[in-house]
């Protein structure tokens, strides 16, 4: 039999805690050389004694406060400019316990260290908004007169192709295919966009450019017409015999004409100003580590070199203001120098070059602060291939720093996101990126735990399908890269223009729409799984962000077969209602928009985590097993009173989602649920108010009197 003594010196591992968000770093969001609280919090008479531990210093916290199972350990600290990094010190008996993001262990583990970074913040719109991704050729086509012509102009080795059929699937050489989507498309959906829950429209590029796709820039200054406006539609088509772009008069008045050019600014501007007064915020695509091969910088296609208004293109002559925006292998090439680096190789993208031109840095410059000031007002960026922008680290990392300097000056409330692959840790420290496109904490872990598909259905694993220790070990592991700011503005995606679609990958099949065709990825899907990664989505730390058409239904393998049409008529209305349900889950729960998580069970198949503060707190539960499990939920390590009731917010079946809520009792702080086969379960608590408490005692009191009467009748 233990003694007393020997009881007293069992850590409760499940009891300690602690994060950066608001209830346990305060202010989160820190200004330099400011006093700040930090908070721990461990089991009720759990620990003898705490210490906060910041570069060997060691912080004495006293006991601030108790509840019903823990002790809330506070100090104070002075934060100055740098990062502020930290963990805890836990003392008991003759034990010390070391806590950072990692969890509990017996050593600190410095890429595990808590980090604030005073001075950088990100704007309260931007803190687990609902993002909405728009590949506008494929979303809707609201003005005919601007689609891409068939032969208007020559791209990659072949004409261009209007496509008639808004429901073809796309081929599987598609850059030259137009469906005719536009921003009236976009305007005249914003009901449905409002409808839905939508609070931020993330455009992929907008700018002049030749392909569908438009990552290959050829005018940051001007929305594409094809996308915009045209008031002059001048010119004449390619023949068939012809294959040169300088001869594609149509074309070059279409791009090239600033009637235009302006008129489709002016369309963009006003879209904007439409989704603001519905209180959605807009956010654009920046290419910046390439443009394309007929920017007007380079011109290999010839269509500005006689055009009225513009520049000679370092193509063209060696005497081009652009000449030094690009590096070129042969000096002595011109006219018409094709020596010139390409990103990856491809011709089609010359790569920019910063560190040989200050005159194209300030020019980016320009771009980066114009869009995002009036009359345009976007509320952001999202960066590609972010960290690709320069020939070296230091060149990447004093680009962005003066690109976000621009941004914040024009618009303070407007927010830098990149898209990177890996460890963004040196980027977020409050001077370049405000967060990222969370790959790999968030798009990846899920996309392996529920289907144990590679993200572009390239390969699938059975050692990660289900593994829920690898889930938690690699979000544990990417998770600690963020800071609070950051974190809570990442872009978590199931989907996107670059990946294959979630619900294609529910089907398991590896392939692409060359090897299998475009039909192959509508065959098996599971709706189920699909259901259960978007209540991941709308409950996990971050912005979940819908690629277009997700919520319909839309199918597709990887680029481009994910770059279907948006299915107006054939919706999949009951997968809309449902993300509509989990979107208003997700924003009337502030403990899931900046509140903490924990894992509170976890079983091959199962995962159940915790999104809470200290009033309010969300449990979820999913089961990807192909039947039915009981499971008893420890709920009490999310702050949730012993004895109480959760209620029901969402349950997902392999069926569907039934609308019905339904109370759960605690007892004991354990909760006790039948999980459906391929099922996902939302559960609230919510402290009680003084009133609510006082109703509540009565009922149990009544209870009490009522069960005493009918003992002794």
């Amino acid at each position: 039999m233990q003694t007393e003594e020997n009881r007293r010196l069992e850590i409760n591992e499940e009891a300690l805690f602690a994060d950066t968000t608001e209830d346990y770093f305060s202010p989160s969001e820190p200004n330099p050389y400011s006093q700040v609280t930090i908070r721990f919090r461990t089991a009720r008479d759990g620990a003898d004694s705490v210490y906060m531990v910041n570069y060997g210093t060691r912080y004495f916290m006293d006991k601030e406060s108790s509840d019903e199972w823990f002790d809330y350990y506070a100090c104070e600290a002075e934060v100055e400019k740098e990062e502020f990094s930290y963990h805890f010190e836990i003392h008991l008996g003759k034990e010390k316990y070391i806590f950072d993001a990692g969890g509990m262990g017996t050593e600190a583990n410095p890429e595990y260290a808590f980090r604030v970074i005073p001075g950088f913040r990100t704007p309260a719109w931007a803190k687990g908004a609902v993002m909405y991704q728009i590949y506008v050729d494929r979303f809707y086509n609201g003005d005919v007169s601007n689609d891409v012509l068939t032969s208007e102009y020559e791209y990659v080795n072949g004409k261009t192709e209007r496509v008639e059929d808004w429901n073809k699937y796309p081929a599987a050489m598609g850059v030259r295919e137009f469906y005719g989507g536009d921003l009236q498309g976009v305007l005249e959906k914003m009901d449905y966009l409002e409808e839905l829950g939508v609070d931020v429209i993330y455009f992929n590029p907008l700018f002049v450019s030749p392909s569908n796709h438009k990552y290959d820039i050829q005018d940051y200054d001007n929305i594409d017409p094809h996308f915009g406006k045209l008031v002059s539609d001048e010119g004449e088509l390619l023949r068939e015999d012809q294959h040169e772009n300088r001869f594609a008069t149509r074309y070059i008045d279409r791009v090239t004409n600033k009637k235009n050019l302006e008129a489709s600014n002016k369309l963009f501007a006003e879209l904007v100003a439409e989704a603001h007064k519905r209180g959605i915020r807009v956010i654009l695509d920046g290419v910046f580590n390439h443009c394309g091969s007929f920017n007007k910088w380079m011109d290999r296609e010839r269509i500005y070199e006689n055009a009225p208004g513009y520049e000679k293109g370092a193509y063209v002559e060696k005497e081009s203001p652009y000449h030094k925006y690009f590096k070129f292998s042969d000096e002595s090439e011109w006219p018409y120098n094709s020596g010139y680096e390409g990103w990856w190789g491809h011709d089609t993208l010359p790569k920019l070059n910063y560190e040989n031109s200050r005159e194209l840095t300030d020019y980016i410059m320009r771009v980066a602060a114009k869009w995002v000031s009036p009359p345009y007002n976007a509320d952001g960026w999202r960066l590609d291939v972010a960290a690709d922008v320069g020939y070296s680290a230091e060149g990447n990392h004093e680009f962005w720093r003066k690109f976000r300097r621009a941004v914040r000056e024009a618009n303070p409330d407007a927010i830098v996101i990149a898209e990177h692959y890996g460890s963004p840790r040196s980027w977020l420290n409050g001077r370049e990126w405000d967060s990222v496109m969370n790959y790999d904490a968030f798009m990846e872990p899920v996309t392996w735990f529920l289907t144990g598909m590679q993200k572009h259905s390239d390969d699938y694993r059975e050692d990660l399908d289900g593994n829920v220790s690898s889930f938690m070990g690699a979000m544990r592991y990417y998770l600690a890269n963020f800071t609070t700011p950051s974190l809570q503005i990442a872009m978590n995606e199931l989907s996107n223009h670059d990946h294959s679609r979630f619900l294609t990958r529910t089907n398991k099949k590896v392939g692409r729409t060359s090897t299998l065709g475009p039909q192959a990825a509508n065959e098996h899907i599971n709706k189920a799984v699909m259901r259960e990664a978007v209540v991941i989505q709308m409950t996990w730390p971050g912005a979940p962000a819908i690629y277009y058409g997700d919520e319909a239904g839309v199918c597709g393998f990887t680029d481009p077969d994910n770059r279907r049409t948006y299915p107006w008529g054939h919706e999949d209305k009951e997968m809309i209602e449902f993300h509509r349900d989990m979107i208003r889950i997700h924003k009337e729960n502030p403990e899931i928009l900046t509140g903490s998580l924990k894992y509170i069970t976890y079983d091959y198949n199962i995962l159940g985590y915790g999104r809470f503060n200290r009033k309010e707190a969300v449990a979820v539960v999913i089961n990807n097993n192909a039947y039915e499990v009981e499971r008893q939920v420890s709920v009490w390590p999310l702050g949730i009173p012993g004895e109480c009731s959760m209620e029901r917010l969402m349950i997902t079946t392999a069926d569907g989602y039934p609308p019905e809520t339904e109370s759960f009792p605690i007892e004991a702080g354990i909760l006790k649920i039948v999980l459906p086969p391929t099922s996902a379960m939302v559960l609230k608590y919510k402290k009680l108010k003084t009133a609510d408490i006082r109703t509540a005692h009565k009922s149990i009191f009544d209870r009490i009197r009522l069960a005493a009467e009918n003992r002794f009748r």
